[in-house]
């Protein structure tokens, strides 16, 4: 099955090549009138594209990715990121994160513990002489596996990274059937797709649809967990009773009376015409704070696609952070971090103008 694979890959990449490009003028289109995913994130999903850069396709996916406000892992092989460093750097542009999937491809248990390292550690090199860091994660070709392999990635500080649902792109899936297979994933939970088909391509914002509706979003997948958690790394705690909380109270609280004292602190990540944002949010005052509303003021030009740990309303100009049921509360000298991803004209600036339940903030 394995080897079927991967010469049905091979020849599928021939053969959808040149549908690609067709293909994905109808995802610019579609995606303008994709739901925004401003909501409150309940949950974080791990996109993943192997095999890539692939020269004709990696610029449509991270296009469609893009103006769907996604965010993704690409696990590279260490020959496609030689022969397409523009590609490479492209998607570290994109926001996304890059990842190692061997040299080319082998059957890695197949292999000697040095021919294992030599796929690893090449790739490694190669991926962090074009984007200036060393790959966190490594994905087996085929998923397979053994303990010898696995201390072979630990050598270079890898964690492996398999996969929950696999969306079959590489057997020619439908995007229907892809888009349906996006559709099963839970929180945590990380989904294989690959860098060349183009019905992945055309299936984005489909699955950009699906996973707002939901109330999941697009995630990084943690080198601690090897699942996927919020862009900035931190994984929600399970809503549970509490004093804070009584029954029948709503899970997003109404914000606290009373004097507010307050530090945030933004920390902006961008690149060509995106950014992310994670805000800290930190109560300096003598009180518990039970329920938060942060209001700030966007840059002119940049509009939330989407966020985590809040809502937000509106997604341009002056906006109003709210608390979703798991940190709504706020003890003396306590932080909670929230984030969001935009697009921008130009202006990457951080917000100005914090203020929470009304009182302005410091930095």
């Amino acid at each position: 099955m394995a080897s079927a694979r991967r010469f049905t890959r091979q020849i599928l990449a021939v053969t959808t090549a040149v549908s690609a490009t067709a293909l994905v003028s109808t995802v610019v289109v579609m995606t303008a009138a994709a739901p925004s995913q401003a909501a409150a994130c309940n949950g974080y999903v791990g996109l993943t594209f192997d095999d890539g850069p692939t020269a004709g396709n990696t610029q449509n996916l991270l296009n469609a990715l893009r103006s769907a406000g996604l965010r993704a892992t690409f696990f590279n092989t260490g020959q496609n990121a030689q022969a397409n460093p523009s590609l490479v750097l492209a998607q570290k542009n994109a926001g996304m994160w890059t990842a190692n999937h061997s040299w080319d491809h082998p059957h890695m248990t197949q292999l000697t513990t040095a021919q294992m390292s030599t796929q690893i550690g090449n790739t490694q090199q190669t991926i962090q002489q074009i984007t200036g860091t060393a790959p966190k994660l490594f994905r087996p070709p085929y998923g397979e596996t053994n303990a010898t392999l696995k201390s072979v990635e630990a050598q270079y500080g890898l964690t492996e990274i398999i996969w929950d649902v696999d969306s079959q792109d590489w057997n020619n899936a439908s995007v229907a059937s892809i888009v349906a297979a996006n559709a099963r994933l839970t929180n945590g939970q990380i989904i294989l797709m690959h860098d060349w088909p183009a019905n992945t391509v055309a299936a984005i914002p489909q699955i950009a649809a699906g996973l707002a509706s939901r109330n999941l979003c697009a995630g990084m997948i943690s080198p601690t967990t090897g699942r996927a958690v919020a862009p900035d790394g931190t994984t929600p705690p399970s809503p549970s009773p509490s004093a804070s909380r009584s029954p029948g109270q709503s899970p997003s609280q109404s914000p606290s009376s009373g004097p507010t004292s307050c530090r945030v602190v933004s920390n902006v990540s961008a690149w060509n015409n995106g950014l992310t944002n994670n805000v800290t949010i930190t109560n300096t005052g003598s009180a518990t704070i039970n329920g938060w509303r942060l209001t700030f003021t966007l840059p002119g030009g940049q509009n939330i696609t989407s966020g985590w740990s809040a809502t937000y309303t509106p997604t341009s100009g002056q906006v109003t952070a709210t608390n979703v049921n798991y940190n709504g509360t706020l003890a003396p000298g306590a932080s909670t971090t929230i984030g969001y991803q935009a697009t921008h004209t130009g202006n990457s600036a951080a917000p100005t103008g914090f203020a929470l339940n009304g009182a302005a903030c410091g930095s």
